[in-house]
Parts: C-alpha cells; sequence; structure tokens
C-alpha cells in the first residue's frame, strides 16, 4: 500500500508540474505546428493547446478582443503589427520560415503548364475556371494579374473565398479545366482528399511569407511559453518545419 501511495503521490506531483500554454497559430503553418507541439510535449511534459488556426483578419480579431493566450505564430505583417502595439514580447521571439503560394488542380486533372511566366499566364486565361482567397495569398495574386495585364480576362471566372480551405475544397468538388490557388502547406494537407499540387508559382512572381513566432505580453504561462518560442528555433523544430514545406 505504501508503494502505491507513494506512486500516486508522485504521479498527481508530475500532472501538477505540467503546463497548458495556449497558441494563437496561421493555418499555413498547422502541419508543422502540430508536429513542433507534440514533440515539445513529449520532451517537456508540457501541453501546447493551439486555440485557433487562422488567416490573419481571423487572428487580428482574436486579439483585439483579448483572446487570453500565451504564444502568438504568424506572418511578419501581423507580428510587427503586434510588436510596435506593445502586445508581443520582442525578446521572446523566433523566426519559424517562409511559405510560399502553390498552384493546385483536382487530382484526376491534367496538370496546367506553369513553367514559365508567359506559360502560366496563357494556363490561368486558357482555363474554365479560377480560384483564390480574399486573406494575404488572394491580395497578392489580385495584384500579380493587374500587373500581368490579365484581371479584366480573368474577373468572370474567378471565384473568391474567405479563406484557403473554402478554396481547396471548390477545387475538389469542381469540375473543367479549374486553377486553384494556397499556401503550399495547406495544399499539401488537402492533397489525400483529392488535390494535387503543381507546383510554386513561377520564381519571378512567387511570394513567400515570413512566419515567426513570440509570446503575447500578458501571456498567463510567460515562461512556459518562452520555453516554447525558443524551442521552436531548435534544429529538431526547424526540421518538422521544413518536412513540412516551410522553408
Amino acid at each position: 500500500m505504501r508503494v502505491v501511495a507513494a506512486f500516486l503521490s508522485w504521479a498527481v506531483a508530475g500532472a501538477a508540474w505540467a503546463t497548458d500554454i495556449r497558441v494563437l497559430s496561421a493555418v499555413a503553418l498547422e502541419p508543422g505546428v502540430m508536429k513542433v507541439a507534440e514533440q515539445f510535449r513529449k520532451e517537456t511534459k508540457n501541453r501546447v493547446r493551439v486555440l485557433f488556426f487562422a488567416g490573419t483578419p481571423q487572428l487580428e480579431r482574436r486579439l483585439a478582443v483579448g483572446e487570453p493566450a500565451d504564444v502568438l505564430v504568424g506572418p511578419a505583417g501581423l507580428m510587427n503589427d503586434q510588436l510596435r502595439r506593445g502586445k508581443l514580447d520582442a525578446e521572446s521571439h523566433s523566426f519559424i520560415g517562409r511559405v510560399g503560394i502553390g498552384v493546385t488542380v483536382r487530382a484526376d486533372a491534367p496538370d496546367p503548364d506553369i513553367a514559365t511566366l508567359d506559360r502560366f499566364k496563357q494556363s490561368l486565361l486558357g482555363a474554365d475556371s479560377i480560384v483564390y482567397n480574399h486573406a494575404s495569398t488572394g491580395l497578392y495574386l489580385e495584384k500579380l494579374f493587374e500587373l500581368l495585364g490579365i484581371a479584366e480576362q480573368l474577373k468572370t471566372k474567378t471565384t473568391r473565398y474567405v479563406n484557403s480551405a473554402q478554396v481547396l475544397e471548390h477545387v475538389i468538388g469542381g469540375k473543367g479545366v479549374e486553377i486553384g490557388f494556397g499556401t503550399i502547406t495547406e495544399i499539401r494537407q488537402f492533397e489525400p482528399k483529392g488535390l494535387r499540387l503543381v507546383g510554386p508559382l513561377p520564381e519571378q512572381v512567387q511570394n513567400s511569407t515570413a512566419y515567426s513566432a513570440a509570446v503575447i505580453t500578458e501571456a498567463p504561462e510567460a515562461e512556459v511559453a518562452k520555453d516554447f518560442v525558443r524551442y521552436i528555433g531548435t534544429p529538431a523544430a526547424k526540421a518538422f518545419f521544413s518536412a513540412a514545406g516551410i522553408e
């Protein structure tokens, strides 16, 4: 009985030592963040609860209403804005990597030719439908199509959604010659559902978004949050992010 009591006492104490930290994260980093969070838990016993994977507008809204969280993982623009507002700890900050925009089609559809910028333009003009979002990826594509001089020609056959998940679901259930766009990491996540990543945008017009992590100034569990952000910068964590397409 003494042995059992001692074991139970140790188990309860061990559970008490474990701390939950809460994270708000950009959806483009979901596959990498989940792997890193799980490894962090294995190594430290502290749990990482991702409250929300979303695009920048949704993350901004959560932060504006004071969502109680410990760590923010987001694109450079959002992170810099929150740093200026004093919402993030500038000293507890870790660069994660960059994610580019990819071109996608249904798994059973022929690949559009995107080998060169001119062929990319011709593939878009020859497609039945173009699909992209209203978030950062879509805003960039909107400007790109204008610069390429094809915005007006694409307008009547373009469908846009709030986020990339809606875009990719649309492409999976679409028909005809349809070309979709999203971050490369998100497209890879949807490939088992019926998508295929054709490839990144042509090099001359690729737009890679930089992502990082930082401790939120009013983090309830600031010390463990700092440990997690430091862990994100380790070679082990970088390997997980790289495997998910975050370079």
